[in-house]
């Protein structure tokens, strides 16, 4: 099979990297650039090199053209294998170390003959990084810190990987006359952030051809296990996906028991026994005597117990059990309910489509509006846009609309918070956006009370709308900055400025636990795929995902309401302010 766009991004990644170990700045930009585009692109680059249209990407040049065809022809690269020859294997491990970059990697390996994660961690542990120039005991500290944290994170998965993994073996398993119900299980189900197994429960009064379809399908590069109820394959991603098969009668008993969460399991069992029930993954039984309640749907469970039915996402043990026994649960936010994306980029900052295509993709979705948020002038390496440049940007805007009677595009802008809480437009400049989202791009390892108090000065300012990816998280990457999210969140409800959900996978930030804790203090909530591309739009699932998991209705949610609606929000927000 051809390589990805996933496999060929890491490899221009590498490649990048192993030319920014070299000091060559201006081509390892380029190969970060393609992996970028590449990593974004909504289509398979084997297909555009099979139309014969690999040279139509935006971005790709005839050099760079030639680096994909020599990968996805070969599953090679020429130019990699010759730069790896120069450095040790391990080398490009340092660079996965917040704070470490390639200049700095370079004079461990060249003053200490530091060449991997292993050799890093003991000379940081015997204090010898003191003897390399610009390596003090704060920067000893920080890598050792991120060093322990790298080895607490485990194997666990994004949702964002996990879920379609998992959705495209059930699609491919759906149309088999063997197969009567099929259903991811485990976190995948509750739509958890990180997903340990990828576990798949199928209803099949024939488990050996179900078995024999799921080790034959086209995506398993190897089969780990087969058994008649069990089995375990490996995808092209390399990924384990575990698949179960149940008689039919007892489906509803399993899907609810491998659902869990295991919390949730017990305090269930709990409930049952009370009841003189017994709960199992076989169905709902009474005691004593051993009668068969129900089972074979999932509603037969808590049916039994009094209860409604509550969404997977909320089983977590943290009040749905008995919000579903006293008909108290919340109408969880539907993705249909999303009225619009409030965060998103083009190719004026770093984005890789231009304005066009992202209004197109966002009315493909019944999108009724769309705000165009590029960024600020002070972030440069993202091309933040100058006042002069925005205003060209406004004019685009105001034309399209004036051509759209379905879509509206709102003029905004993702603000930058600098360190000391102001903003990067003054508030004449701001007061020129229909919308204005605010958050911080850098200076993460403030104290906690230096990046509260800079956090609270922008929920202050008159123009900012919304407090953009709050905690600064990338989910196994970088942890969240010291906050006291509480004391924001609760600026936000005093000044009536949103907090956001950024949909994207590696971000999910607020995250579920927080969501629920804004929306009990009367905080909005936008949820936003921050798109660079047009197919990124499709991540707003996971953003939904998050808010159904933090119990959020639609009430709770900016961009779930009617375009008049927003607007008065937006206007009503201004107009109390001065």
């Amino acid at each position: 099979m051809p390589m990805t766009n996933k496999q060929i991004a890491a490899v221009l990644n590498d490649i990048a990297d192993l030319l920014d170990l070299k000091g060559d700045v201006f081509r390892q930009r380029a190969y970060r650039e393609a992996a970028r585009r590449i990593d974004m692109l909504g289509q398979e680059l084997s297909e555009l090199h099979a139309a014969g249209k690999l040279g139509s990407m935006p971005g790709i040049g005839k050099s760079m053209e030639g680096h994909l065809v020599e990968l996805l022809e070969t599953g090679h690269s020429q130019r990699y294998e010759e730069l790896k020859k120069e450095f040790p294997t391990g080398l490009l491990e340092l660079l996965q170390i917040p704070g470490l970059g390639p200049k700095r990697a370079r004079k461990l390996y060249e003053e200490l003959d530091i060449t991997n994660l292993t050799e890093l961690e003991r000379a940081a542990r015997e204090h010898r990084l003191h003897s390399v120039p610009g390596f003090g005991e704060k920067t000893e500290a920080n890598i050792l810190r991120e060093l322990d944290r790298r080895g607490k994170r485990g194997q666990r998965l994004l949702l964002g990987v996990a879920l379609p993994a998992a959705e495209e073996v059930a699609g491919l398993l759906r149309g088999n006359p063997a197969v009567v119900y099929i259903s991811p299980a485990g976190s995948i189900r509750r739509r958890k952030e990180t997903i340990g197994d990828i576990d798949i429960l199928v209803a099949s009064a024939q488990p050996k051809e179900v078995m024999d379809a799921f080790i034959h399908l086209p995506i398993v590069k190897e089969v780990i296990a087969t058994g008649i109820t069990k089995s375990s394959v490996l995808n092209q991603d390399d990924l384990q996906i575990d698949l179960r098969v149940v008689d039919p009668s007892t489906y509803g008993a399993a899907l609810q028991y491998f659902t869990g969460s295991k919390q949730h399991n017990i305090h269930l069992r709990d409930i049952a026994i009370r009841q003189k029930r017994k709960v199992s993954e076989y169905g709902i039984f009474e005691e004593p005597g051993g009668r068969r309640l129900g089972g074979e749907l999932e509603e037969d469970i808590y049916r039994e117990l009094g209860m409604d039915m509550m969404p997977s996402e909320m089983r977590e043990d943290t009040g749905e059990l008995e919000a579903a026994m006293e008909h108290r649960l919340p109408r969880l936010l539907e993705l249909s309910d999303i009225q619009g994306d409030l965060h998103c980029h083009t190719d004026w900052s770093d984005g890789v489509d231009p304005l066009e295509t992202m209004a197109k993709a966002a009315r493909e979705l019944g999108y009724r509006y769309l705000a165009i948020t590029d960024h600020s002038r002070g972030l440069g390496v993202a091309h933040g846009l100058s006042v002069e440049r925005l205003r060209e940007q406004r004019r685009l805007i105001d034309d399209f609309n004036r051509r759209s009677s379905d879509l509206q595009l709102l003029a905004g802008t993702e603000v930058n918070i600098r360190a000391d809480g102001t903003l990067d437009y003054e508030e004449e400049t701001m007061a020129e956006f229909d919308i204005v989202t605010a958050s911080v791009h850098g200076a993460f390892s403030q104290d906690r009370a230096t990046m509260t108090e800079r956090m609270v000065r922008a929920v202050r300012s008159h123009y900012v709308d919304i407090i953009g990816h709050p905690t600064g998280r990338i989910i196994d990457t970088r942890d969240p900055y010291e906050v006291d999210l509480e004391a924001v969140m609760r600026e936000c409800a005093a000044h009536q400025v949103a907090m956001e959900i950024n949909a994207s996978p590696e971000r999910l930030d607020l995250n579920d636990s927080h969501a629920r804790q804004a929306r009990d203090l009367g905080v909005m909530i936008s949820i936003d795929a921050d798109a660079h591309v047009a197919g990124q739009f499709s991540l707003m699932r996971y953003g939904v995902y998050t808010a159904r998991r933090g119990w959020l209705e639609r009430k709770n949610v900016l961009n779930a309401l009617p375009l008049d609606e927003l607007k008065a929000w937006l206007a009503e927000k201004r107009n109390r302010r001065r």
